[in-house]
Parts: C-alpha cells; sequence; structure tokens
C-alpha cells in the first residue's frame, strides 16, 4: 500500500509539473482552452443544472420530502441498506442528473438526516447521470437515434442499482428519524448563495479537465491512437468527449459510452467528490465503486445491443 501511495503522488506530482510548464511556455493557447472550458459550462451545463441544484435543496428542507423519506425508509433499507431520505436523494439524482446526487448528499448529511453508516452507500446509489444528457445529449445528439439512449439509461441503472444491492450485504439497520415537531421555514437566500457557489465547483471543474484534455492531445498522446481508444481515454477523463468519439452505434462502442457515463470520468468524479468527502465520503473506496459500477453496465449494454441491434 505504501509503495502504491508513493507512486500514485510521484505520477500525481509529475502531471502537476508538465502543466504547469506547459501552462507558462504556452500561456496565450491555454488561456483560450480555460475560456472554451468555461463556455461551454456556461452554455451547456449552467442553464440546465442550476436551476436543479436550488430546486433539489429546497426540496429536502421541505416537511413533505420528510414524511415521504419517513414513510419510504423500510423499502429502501430492505433494498439498499439506506433510509427513504437517502432513497430520495437517489430520485433526485435519477431525474437531475450530476453532480445534483452529490450535493443533495452532502446537505442531508450536514442536517443530520443521514446516518453515519448509510451516507457511502447513499452516495454511490445517487451518483447517476440523468435522462436528459443520456437521451437528449447522447441518444439523439450523438447516436442519431434516442432509443439507443434509453437502452445505455437503462444499462447506467442497472450497474447502478445491482452495486448497491452488493453494498448492502454489510449495511446496518437503519431507524426510523424522529421529526422535528416545529422547523423553521427554509431559508432561501442561503440555499441560492449554495447552489451558486455549487455550480461554480462544477464550472472550475470542467474548464482545468478541458485544459488537461488539450494538453494531452498536444503533447502526441492520441496521434497513433484509433478513434475507439482515443474515445475511450478522453471519456476517462472527461465523459461528454469521449462519448462523443465513440458514436458509431456498434454494440463495443454503446458499452464503452455506458461505462464512461457510468464512471463519470474524472471530470465528473472531482465535481462530485468536491462535496462527498464534506460528508465524509472517502475518495478512494467510491472511485472503486465507480469502476464497479461503470464494469456492470457496460457488460449489461453490451448483452442488450447484440440482442437488439
Amino acid at each position: 500500500m505504501y509503495r502504491v501511495r508513493k507512486f500514485a503522488y510521484a505520477t500525481l506530482t509529475l502531471a502537476v509539473t508538465c502543466a504547469m510548464v506547459l501552462f507558462l511556455i504556452f500561456p496565450a493557447r491555454y488561456t483560450e482552452s480555460v475560456r472554451n472550458g468555461i463556455s461551454l459550462w456556461a452554455v451547456s451545463v449552467l442553464p440546465a443544472t442550476l436551476p436543479f441544484l436550488f430546486l433539489t435543496a429546497l426540496f429536502t428542507r421541505l416537511p413533505l420530502f420528510k414524511k415521504l423519506s419517513k414513510k419510504s425508509t423500510p423499502l429502501m433499507n430492505k433494498l439498499f441498506g439506506i433510509s427513504g431520505t437517502g432513497g430520495g436523494a437517489v430520485l433526485l439524482s435519477l431525474v437531475s442528473g450530476y453532480p445534483v446526487g452529490a450535493r443533495t448528499v452532502q446537505d442531508l448529511a450536514a442536517a443530520g438526516q443521514l446516518e453515519k453508516d448509510e451516507i457511502f452507500r447513499t452516495a454511490c446509489l445517487a451518483s447517476t447521470s440523468g435522462p436528459a444528457f443520456i437521451v437528449g445529449v447522447v441518444g439523439a445528439g450523438m447516436l442519431q437515434n434516442a432509443a439507443l439512449g434509453w437502452l445505455i439509461y437503462f444499462s447506467h441503472l442497472m450497474g447502478i442499482l445491482a452495486v448497491g444491492l452488493i453494498l448492502r450485504l454489510n449495511a446496518k439497520p437503519i431507524g426510523r428519524k424522529k421529526l422535528p415537531a416545529a422547523e423553521a421555514p427554509p431559508d432561501l437566500g442561503e440555499i441560492l448563495i449554495n447552489s451558486i457557489l455549487s455550480i461554480l465547483t462544477v464550472g472550475a471543474a470542467i474548464a482545468i479537465f478541458y485544459v488537461f484534455g488539450q494538453m494531452i492531445a498536444d503533447m502526441g498522446a492520441f496521434v497513433s491512437l484509433s478513434p475507439r481508444a482515443e474515445g475511450v481515454i478522453r471519456g476517462l477523463l472527461e465523459m461528454t468527449t469521449g462519448c462523443a468519439l465513440l458514436g458509431d452505434r456498434t454494440p463495443l462502442s454503446l458499452a464503452l459510452q455506458c461505462f464512461l457515463i457510468t464512471f463519470g470520468g474524472l471530470c465528473v468524479l472531482v465535481q462530485q467528490l468536491a462535496f462527498l468527502t464534506r460528508a465524509g465520503v472517502k475518495a478512494l473506496p467510491f472511485l472503486g465503486v465507480k469502476l464497479l459500477q461503470g464494469a456492470v453496465s457496460a457488460l449489461v449494454c453490451f448483452g442488450l445491443a447484440l440482442l437488439f441491434l
């Protein structure tokens, strides 16, 4: 373990040093890359994500959310070893996509609405992409076929839920928390400020990894690679770019797209961990679960693609 950690730090140090040197040598080129990354965030991510961050944060503070969570605790506990409150975070993630689930888990943990033992399992289950991206952007946009987007979305969910059932095996029983008799109304100003800070965190991650991708390309890392191999490598860094390069609609390419979406790529992982580490979620176990979820979802997607294509 010590050698692995030492190697990881050495690799990270080398990568950071190379990035700093390249930025100093070619400041104009990479400043433009930052600008392009921010533009991508402002045009594609900000309009869709900011309202969800605000609305989901507000919804979790309403009495209705707490009452529904309390009633659904037995089912969520039996299936996944989480409370109904955790199940609510999962549902919000399924509808909204990255990184709303992670932000919701952080909010609920900070408010004491999640038990310590269930936070990690909830975070893994509430780490999903949404139908707007998978069906709309990947399916209808990149693949020119919304039905393929639904196939990927179903496989994505199967990977997430299957691993959630595995994590359930070592779970402790989750009790029903008593709701306070009276609560102060939600502070809209505080929720709005926190939502803005959250979306700025997302934008910074997108811009930084956009630059990293450009630097790797400039170093010739993709010159001798096939489009599929380049798509996988770029997708491990930033999933949207990788999915766009894997658009030939073969079973293997669909499975690889599903893996990248479920894993999230380093860009999405950093966005999520920016919230989840504050809730006590450790990065390495979470990374391991995301890799397993990606592998399971890819296998499901490959099998379904062979069956229906």
